[in-house]
């Protein structure tokens, strides 16, 4: 098995609705995601994806993601916006462009020192 890794980031706000402290006003990060992808074949080259695909796939996805409050977004209209749950509406999404390859986790940083990671596999 095979496990590729790519990092991009992005920035919005957002604001924790039934939170009782400063993240319940809006506020910014820029968010770091990786997405680890897994493979148990190579190409006749030797690749389970070109990194420079991956990299591609996963910028416009995230395109969408930058620079807008995330509140405001349809999926965050019914699911608060949590590093949690923006970790796991990223895997949901993002997972339906990885062919070949398979979305193992996904692992987003709110800051430097805070991060989670989310896979639907025990």
């Amino acid at each position: 098995m095979y496990a590729l890794s790519v990092t991009t980031d992005f920035a919005s706000a957002h604001f924790l609705r039934g939170y009782n402290g400063p993240c319940e006003n809006l506020h910014g990060h820029t968010w770091k995601v990786e997405i680890t992808l897994t493979a148990e074949a190579l190409n006749e080259i030797g690749l389970a994806m070109d990194f420079r695909e991956i990299k591609e796939k996963l910028n416009r996805f995230i395109h969408h993601l930058d620079h807008v409050t995330l509140n405001d977004l349809p999926y965050f209209k019914e699911n608060n916006t949590s590093t949690e749950n923006l970790a796991r509406y990223i895997y949901e999404e993002f997972s339906r462009q990885c062919s070949p390859c398979r979305l193992k986790q996904v692992r987003v940083w709110e800051s430097d020192s805070c991060s989670v990671t989310y896979s639907p596999d025990p």
